[in-house]
């Protein structure tokens, strides 16, 4: 058998459904990736070992009585240190926020996943309030990118991404405001996206507003798909949230992209590209006329929307500072 941490949650929930896996075995071998590889590259806030062996303890007696609780049952994964998670501190990269305090509630997504039985290893490093487009931070130092530790994996979300590359774990969830979650995904060659804003329920509201957006860092597009058939559900505690969909994101994953329309645009209307990049994306739109798919190429006409970008974000951050003490704003980079 290959290496247990290697595999996706697909393989997993299939070798737990025939008895041929153990979800204990799962835990522990992305545990023991954990343990060789975190000195390393810094992707872990926290690891709570023994909460998730306990938990994947529960999951395999769920599996042996064949009753699992839900989709992701017995499948390892981690929260980005933004997102509220109960039982372990939530410090989003910061010395300002103080540890020993009440963890009482799981943010949407967390709760979606831990209700439908999914292991929790702990907590995934960002920049400080997710404030930079690198992952490092006062409270947890420098994320390193695992292709070569010279480099940055991006951020803020870069814990996750690194996470998911060397199979510390198997789902990882992420926010993506400026570039967050795609960034690392493309600087660590794992999959990440920014789902509509809504689609994914945030509770506390983001100092960012419509900027913050939760998803997840995976390996495949099927694990993609899968947890967000889990974390796509509305919560009382959002006001933004959409309506439930009744969608299978999995369900037409198989069918191919002949006949769909795709716009490419080779550069908004705006952006200057790197003339690499910029061929590496055309022989990307290629392939996906080959395979059938409509391609037009098309200019949006969009201005740079740095400066409005910027103007949202900074004011975030003035309004997120405002609820600070002079001693705690002291301790913020």
């Amino acid at each position: 058998m290959s290496d247990i941490a290697d595999f996706c949650a697909s393989q997993l929930l299939s070798l737990y459904r025939d008895r041929q896996l153990s979800p204990v075995a799962a835990t522990k071998a992305a545990l023991e990736r954990i343990n060789t590889y975190n000195n390393s590259v810094n992707a872990f806030a926290i690891v709570d070992e023994n909460t998730a062996l306990a938990e994947a303890q529960a999951s395999e007696v769920r599996w042996l009585n064949g009753n699992p609780r839900g989709l992701v049952d017995g499948i390892p994964f981690t929260v980005k240190d933004l997102l509220l998670t109960k039982g372990l501190p939530t410090r989003r990269g910061s010395k300002a926020i103080i540890s020993h305090q009440p963890w009482e509630e799981n943010a949407p997504a967390v709760a979606r996943l831990r209700e439908q039985g999914a292991v929790l290893l702990g907590k995934t490093t960002t920049s400080e309030f997710g404030w930079k487009g690198v992952t490092d931070s006062p409270l947890t130092g420098i994320t390193r990118n695992p292709w070569n530790t010279d480099l940055t994996p991006g951020g803020s979300s870069g814990g996750a991404a690194v996470a998911a590359a060397l199979g510390m774990g198997t789902l990882h969830l992420a926010t993506d405001g400026g570039g967050s979650s795609r960034t690392p995904a493309a600087l660590t060659g794992v999959f990440g996206f920014k789902p509509t804003f809504g689609r994914v329920s945030g509770y506390p509201s983001a100092h960012t507003g419509s900027l913050f957006h939760i998803g997840v860092l995976v390996r495949t597009v099927t694990d993609a798909a899968l947890t967000l058939n889990v974390i796509a559900h509305s919560d009382v505690r959002d006001w933004y949230a959409l309506p439930n969909e009744k969608q299978d994101y999995t369900s037409d994953l198989d069918k191919g992209i002949a006949g769909l329309r795709i716009a490419y645009s080779p550069n908004f209307g705006y952006a200057e590209v790197d003339a690499e990049v910029a061929a590496l994306v055309k022989a990307a739109v290629d392939v996906f006329a080959k395979l059938g798919a409509i391609v037009e190429e098309v200019d949006p006409g969009f201005v740079n929307p740095r400066p409005i970008f910027q103007t949202f974000w900074q004011a975030g951050a003035a309004k997120l500072l405002r609820g600070f003490s002079p001693e705690q704003q002291a301790l913020i980079e």
